[in-house]
């Protein structure tokens, strides 16, 4: 997940710490269910949670959650009031987000990326290397996307590269330098 989305500010009752967490790709069947992929460790965590906020160019609405399964590689899920496939159709493209304050604690040593985007990167010797932007999975790890216009670096987001992150600061601190 990479970053929190700007809200409609002349609609104060949208959650301010929106976190995207999927987009619908089209309707499935004729009984308004959607196809949803989604950008989470576990497709079907996203089940966890009774609202939805559907979105599309900074405009949000509110949807409960009715049921859900794993089907191929995206998720089906049904929205109350969204009875038939032309209501599902009409969501294709719009982002999926939950309020971060919904989100489970994270454990120990384990961060969800969109509370990692923004902060500043330095290396063991203080220099700074630029703010994270975003990250990816590699498959073998995570990558932190870090830029300090107009250099761009990819760093691992392993454990003997990253030796701290500082919640409170909004630093991290990684054994990586300059020159990578």
């Amino acid at each position: 997940m990479s970053r929190n989305i700007a809200q409609d500010p002349q609609d104060s009752s949208n959650p301010t710490d929106l976190v995207p967490m999927a987009y619908i790709s089209g309707a499935f069947g004729v009984r308004g269910s959607i196809k949803v992929v989604a950008d989470t460790e576990y497709a079907d965590s996203l089940f966890d949670y009774p609202t939805w906020w559907l979105g599309r160019d900074g405009r949000w609405q509110r949807y409960t959650f009715v049921e859900g399964q794993i089907h191929s590689k995206v998720l089906i899920a049904t929205l109350d009031g969204v009875d038939d496939r032309d209501k599902a159709d009409s969501l294709r493209g719009c982002t999926i987000a939950v309020p971060r304050s919904e989100m489970p604690e994270a454990d120990e040593n384990e961060y969800y990326w969109t509370d990692l985007v923004g902060m500043a990167v330095r290396n063991v010797a203080g220099e700074y290397l630029g703010t994270v932007v975003e990250l990816f999975e590699t498959g073998a790890n995570d990558v932190l996307v870090v830029r300090d216009a107009p250099i761009e670096r990819l760093i691992p987001f392993v454990a003997s590269v990253v030796l701290t992150v500082d919640d409170i600061a909004r630093t991290i601190t990684v054994d990586w330098g300059l020159d990578f």
